[in-house]
């Protein structure tokens, strides 16, 4: 069936989270959370994908160069998906690419306050019947109560902290005997939900610290949750605009507003995280050149100090014009995996990775929506994979530090506390 008859209603606001709590059990449910925020005017909310992929990333690839994908499309691409050029076969912790096709979605318009119910079909009778399903999510709305109690029994590290400073000790004298300039280099933790615990605990917690990218997405048996505050890609085919704003540079939040602006102010001054920060874009205006018109790809703005609500980020934007036939599934494959989780040059800090980490699943990969061909994906840090073993939810997260040739192993194991600490306290609280 296609998609190619839309009928749109406007309808009046109700909190996206409101609408999720409702759906968060039915088959494909969806929500794209935003912050409200200068890049999250927009969330989406959907269940009951008409056709959903599951499979390799060529194949999945292909199904997006064709118009009935595009029009109304989820997908989430594993990172080692895209690594595993450089890495050689692995387990695969994930799918490589999983896709999901909706005919209905609501779409929250933080700054008009207003809700989009949005109906596709291959006529106008099938669309206006999506178009009343995804109206009756709306006045289905359960509005969130208190956040629940800390849902996960457990949240341990899978290795101790002395093998993540070891790794990042191996990676300074790789880039000091010439190998590489930068890897990403990462910890996990994993543990189990209580028997009563579910995924969608972890979003209501982590509702009053919401970022630009948050995401739940529960298929079947596994679930993903994730409060990003990355963009990976962004893509308008009718202006050909391309955009991607990679993160590299991070310090904790204090509660002493002066400490807290002093941070912040070292993280905009500190040479070792601007020079971090600009191999990245360098990374990234290398990967944009290969779909973009010649001359196009500019850096728009280098080094701002995003805060967010445990951290403070560095972040840049570099913009391109993709070339006359390029499409979202090109951008993606020519991009992927992300370089400000990868490291420069990208190959060979996914084989350096590798070699101190097991496959990474959906961690740094990316989550995209895609409408009528217009794409936005995330970078899927700050995120927690779920998978239902038995009658319990066991989860898997990670955090990672780009590890340059002057990095300290033991501040470097501090970021990624600073960075998961958010997570943390949504599953266990403290």
């Amino acid at each position: 069936m296609n998609l190619s008859v839309i009928e749109r209603r406007i309808l009046p606001w109700r909190e996206p989270l409101a609408v999720a709590r409702r759906l968060k059990d039915r088959p494909g449910a969806i929500a794209l959370l935003s912050d409200c925020g200068s890049l999250g005017r927009w969330s989406f909310v959907a269940a009951d994908p008409d056709q959903i992929h599951v499979g390799g990333l060529d194949e999945g690839l292909q199904l997006l160069r064709q118009p009935d994908w595009v029009r109304q499309t989820v997908g989430l691409m594993a990172y080692d998906a895209g690594a595993r050029p450089a890495t050689g076969p692995r387990p695969a912790a994930w799918p490589d690419l999983i896709l999901a096709r909706y005919p209905a979605m609501l779409a929250f318009d933080h700054a008009g306050q207003e809700v989009i119910a949005i109906g596709r079909g291959p006529g106008r009778p099938a669309a206006i019947v999506a178009a009343d399903r995804a109206e009756g999510w709306l006045e289905a709305a359960v509005s969130p109560t208190a956040p629940p109690p800390p849902p996960a029994a457990s949240f341990d590290a899978d290795a101790p902290s002395d093998a993540y400073t070891a790794a990042v000790a191996d990676v300074v004298q790789r880039i000091a005997a010439g190998e590489l300039f930068q890897a990403n280099v990462a910890r996990s933790w994993s543990g189990s939900l209580r028997r009563q615990g579910e995924p969608f605990d972890v979003v209501l917690r982590l509702a009053g610290r919401a970022s630009a990218y948050g995401a739940y997405w529960r298929l079947g048996d596994r679930a993903l949750v994730s409060n990003s505050p990355e963009l990976f890609l962004t893509f308008d085919p009718t202006t050909g605009r391309i955009e991607t704003r990679p993160i590299k540079g991070t310090r904790p939040r204090h509660a002493d507003p002066a400490l807290d602006a002093a941070l912040a102010e070292g993280l905009a001054s500190s040479a070792k995280d601007r020079a971090e920060n600009l191999m990245i874009v360098d990374l990234m205006r290398n990967d944009l050149s290969r779909v973009a018109t010649p001359g196009s790809v500019r850096v728009e703005r280098l080094f701002e100090v995003e805060r967010l609500p445990t951290v403070h980020h560095l972040v840049s934007t570099v913009s391109a014009r993709a070339r006359p036939g390029v499409g979202a599934a090109d951008i993606l494959q020519a991009t992927f995996p992300p370089g400000s989780i990868t490291g420069a040059p990208k190959h060979q800090a996914m084989k350096v990775i590798a070699s101190h980490e097991p496959p990474r699943g959906p961690w740094c990969g990316s989550l995209f929506h895609l409408e009528d061909g217009r794409m936005t994906a995330s970078v899927l840090i700050r995120t927690a994979a779920f998978e239902r073993v038995g009658d319990l939810w066991r989860f898997r997260t990670l955090a990672g530090a780009g590890i340059v040739a002057d990095s300290d192993p033991a501040a470097e194991l501090a970021e990624t506390d600073s960075k998961i600490r958010a997570l943390r306290e949504a599953l266990v609280g403290s």
